[in-house]
């Protein structure tokens, strides 16, 4: 357990008692002041960033409890932050270094992805891959799946001589789906494995296809019926447009930021990548 949660820990052990009285409640921003610690002052703001960082179970906690717990956690850190002397050690002046660069890289990509990828450009994107592309087809069909393939040409003889389809599912198919007689009920494109997906896709409505192997076993296919799929709605796939756009525009913002900067860096082979092992990196 990380010094962070012991100290959060012993904070819940007092987390009980009577909330610290302050500002009305609505009046509290983040600047609200909730305590006062050797003239350090300890604000709503700051209780909300370190309950941001905290586990889900601790989120779970009812909500007098935890902000206590984390007012108390708060508190603790201050008392013993005040309790050092000196200057802050190099080892943890480097952490707060990273932290701090961090912490204002990800406050620099939210305001390029609120910059760029506004609800026109994700319309524009929309629009070109959903407005002129060709619909895909959809397909309702049935398997039989089996171990071996002379099973599989086994079904397929029984098939072409009248033997009915879903009963033979339901009798020796091991798929999960056998009980259904094989039904899959509707899929599209990239929702089953390539060869059963090809096999299908050859298909006419209503035929039968010979033994297909995939890393499940050998499948008897039966293809019920064929359709188009409907375009989806921008709002149904706009999380997933933003996904899409979201490596570009952050990757062509900093290509475009080191063109401007300076950076220099070490000459390939001047350091031995495995120095990063050492430990002494991290107390020196």
């Amino acid at each position: 357990m990380s010094k962070h949660f012991k100290i959060f820990t012993l904070a819940l052990a007092t987390a009980f008692a009577p909330i610290l009285a302050g500002a009305e409640e609505q009046t509290a921003n983040s600047s609200t002041v909730v305590a006062t610690v050797n003239g350090t002052q300890i604000t709503l703001g700051h209780m909300a960033a370190a309950r941001s960082g905290l586990p889900e179970q601790y989120l779970q906690l009812p909500d007098d409890v935890l902000y206590n717990a984390i007012l108390d956690q708060l508190v603790n850190q201050t008392i013993l932050a005040d309790r050092f002397e000196g200057e802050v050690p190099g080892p943890v002046q480097r952490r707060l270094e990273n932290e701090r660069r961090s912490l204002v890289a990800s406050t620099v990509i939210e305001e390029i992805v609120e910059e760029k990828l506004t609800e026109a450009v994700l319309k524009a994107a929309y629009d070109e891959k959903y407005a002129s592309a060709a619909p895909d087809k959809e397909f309702k069909a049935a398997h039989i799946l089996v171990e071996t393939e002379e099973e599989a040409k086994a079904l397929v003889t029984e098939l072409e001589g009248g033997a009915d389809f879903t009963e033979l599912a339901k009798e020796r198919s091991t798929g999960p789906s056998g009980p259904n007689g094989g039904d899959l009920g509707w899929f599209g494109k990239g929702m089953m494995v390539p060869p059963f997906e090809e096999a299908v896709a050859k298909l006419d409505d209503g035929a039968i296809s010979g033994p297909v192997q995939t890393q499940f076993g050998w499948h008897v296919i039966k293809l019920s019926e064929t359709r188009l799929a409907n375009k989806p709605s921008f709002e149904e796939v706009k999380a997933e447009l933003e996904s899409e756009l979201f490596n570009t525009v952050i990757e062509d913002e900093v290509a475009r930021l080191k063109k401007l900067g300076t950076i220099e860096l070490s000459a390939e082979g001047d350091i031995d990548p495995a120095i990063l092992k050492e430990d002494i990196l991290l107390t020196e």
